[in-house]
């Protein structure tokens, strides 16, 4: 069996997936099915580094549109600290609540983490880019904030 702690490759077929989104959304791989999406994980709404790569992307959105990238943000959080969030800073794309992390470690993104000498489960902050044909096309780990737009941008020309 293969592992899937570390999921999907680039290339593997993504795992499927249904969550309550902002605005009273749902979003789900079935509803994306022949459509490019970006599914990209963070750790926490409303924290400076969450913050930054979201407005990233909300300004990258209309060129993502333009090339028929759908973006999808998941965390942890409950959805009332998300609709928060999506409202301080006006993020129109969805933010999906994944409070059971079954989603995260379907992708293999829900690690051990540590800070000030204890461990913890926690999200890590990834990427997937999945093409049309629901596979997956880029995968980044533990993600620089501030240069994520630019990365999903180049390689979503590429879909």
């Amino acid at each position: 069996m293969p592992d899937t702690a570390a999921g999907p490759a680039e290339g593997a077929a993504a795992p499927a997936f249904t969550m309550a989104a902002s605005s009273g959304r749902t979003v789900s791989s079935a509803d994306l099915a022949g459509k490019p999406y970006l599914l990209y994980f963070y750790p926490k709404a409303d924290t400076p580094g969450c913050t930054k790569q979201a407005c990233g992307i909300q300004e990258a959105l209309p060129q993502l549109g333009k090339i028929g990238l759908t973006v999808i943000g998941v965390s942890p959080d409950p959805m009332k600290p998300i609709e928060k969030f999506a409202a301080k800073y006006n993020l129109t794309f969805p933010l999906a609540s994944d409070e059971d992390h079954k989603v995260a470690e379907a992708f293999g993104v829900w690690v051990e983490k540590s800070m000030y000498g204890k461990t913890y489960m926690g999200m890590e902050r990834s990427s997937f880019l999945v093409g049309a044909d629901g596979k997956v096309a880029k995968v980044w780990r533990k993600v620089k904030p501030e240069a994520h737009a630019a990365q999903v941008m180049e390689a979503a020309k590429g879909l």
